[in-house]
């Protein structure tokens, strides 16, 4: 099949959560369709695009066209005058671009594609375009996350603070506009995808004509080598990775860093922390006076990190979908400790493939209890590895996406 892939960012090299995914996808697909690529790229000026021929050549080896453009830059007065005048959700205005409509439509009007696939609601509405909708391509839309739930999570969060009102306030009127919005891009697309069977059955009570099919987040396990922990002689160390301009995981950081930590090192003083991703929000900037926490900014891979961990934790208070760092860190084979949103959708037991605990006294008491085992570590560890491998490796999940291509191409000939 000839497929097209709009994706909110170049998804070479995969450093984030969307990246790994649609890098998965497209490189897993690649040795058997023919996979066409239209991306933004924030290293972009203005005006200018990035050709195929400019591309990392990891994606020249899996693409037969490519295309980047420069992501919108959008000021807070358009992003004021959007949330007042439309009634469209800030995400859906986030990476609108003229020029990349102006591109897709160009190349829906010169050659038919089998599958056009959309990765996340950022870029929706590209899909809403009437001539994609009278199209003869079958639309495919993956939501990485629930986002009308994830807004509702975030303003009963932001509610029970009154210094978060005015992010509350925010929230709930995207919230709102985000229920409208998501369940019109699943409607109008021929087949939605969920990362897991939480969020399918979010979006699919949106509205009974909605069917979303699951296709977890992936991973390549070989590419993440089982190796033990090596030994620390300046104490044990706790990791914890992510996009660190994410509210989610910024929020994750400081809980841990304020309430958790000091608890653990009341048992064992020397505990150190390492806070791993890209673009440190000013928020975590206090955290930087503590000689045992480190802030790493953007890495080019994460895997030396993870390898460092004796104890990957992974904080999350609100979330959605499912993390691509617990699937890193269970391929890895580290022993892991998160709350019950930071491993949602996945079908692990606590105690068995990792351990769970939500309050600031649990979540430290089991860190400790496994600073304290290596054996037990060890054990998570092989356990997690195992788990990942039976069911989150890319080449277990593909085939079932292959298989919703087949089915939308078999119903599209019988249609014509």
């Amino acid at each position: 099949m000839r497929l097209l892939f709009l994706t909110p960012q170049l998804p070479f090299p995969p450093r984030q959560g969307t990246a790994l995914r649609n890098w998965g996808l497209i490189s897993g697909l690649a040795g058997r369709h023919e996979i066409w690529l239209l991306s933004f790229d924030e290293s972009l000026p203005a005006g200018e695009t990035r050709a195929l021929a400019d591309m990392p050549a990891e994606v020249r080896q899996v693409c037969a066209e490519a295309r980047a453009l420069p992501v919108p830059r959008r000021t807070t007065r358009q992003r004021l005058r959007t949330l007042l005048t439309s009634s469209l959700p800030d995400m859906a205005w986030r990476l609108w671009s003229p020029a990349f409509a102006a591109q897709f439509e160009a190349w829906t009007r010169a050659q038919p594609f089998d599958i056009i696939q959309i990765e996340g609601i950022e870029l929706a509405r590209y899909a809403l375009q009437s001539s994609i909708v009278n199209c003869q391509s079958s639309i495919v839309f993956d939501d990485h996350n629930c986002e009308y739930q994830l807004q509702q999570r975030a303003f009963e969060a932001d509610l029970r603070n009154p210094r978060r009102w005015h992010a509350a306030a925010y929230s709930f009127v995207n919230w709102q506009r985000l229920t409208q919005f998501e369940r019109r891009i699943a409607r109008a697309a021929h087949a939605t995808l969920c990362v897991s069977p939480q969020d399918a059955g979010a979006i699919g009570r949106l509205d009974p004509a909605i069917r979303p099919q699951v296709i977890f987040n992936g991973i390549d396990v070989e590419s993440y080598n089982a190796q033990d922990t090596p030994s620390h002689t300046n104490g044990p160390a706790l990791v914890f990775t992510g996009k660190m301009d994410f509210r989610w995981n910024v929020d994750a950081a400081l809980w841990f860093a304020g309430a958790v930590l000091p608890l653990i090192r009341r048992e064992i003083p020397e505990t150190r922390l390492m806070i791993v991703g890209q673009n440190p929000s000013p928020r975590l900037d206090p955290l930087r006076s503590d000689p045992h926490v480190t802030l790493t900014g953007a890495v080019a891979d994460t895997r030396p990190f993870i390898q460092q961990a004796d104890v990957y934790v992974a904080p999350l208070l609100v979330g959605s979908g499912t993390r691509f760092k617990l699937l890193e860190a269970m391929s890895m084979q580290r022993a892991i400790v998160t709350t019950s949103r930071g491993c949602e959708g996945f079908e692990v037991t606590s105690g068995h493939e990792l351990v769970i605990a939500d309050t600031a006294e649990a979540f430290a008491q089991a860190v400790v209890e496994l600073l304290r085992d290596p054996g037990r570590r060890a054990e998570l560890g092989r356990r997690a590895r195992a788990f990942v491998a039976a069911h989150y490796d890319w080449r277990a999940i593909l085939p079932r996406l292959e298989s919703i291509y087949e089915n939308l191409s078999a119903q599209a000939r019988h249609s014509s």
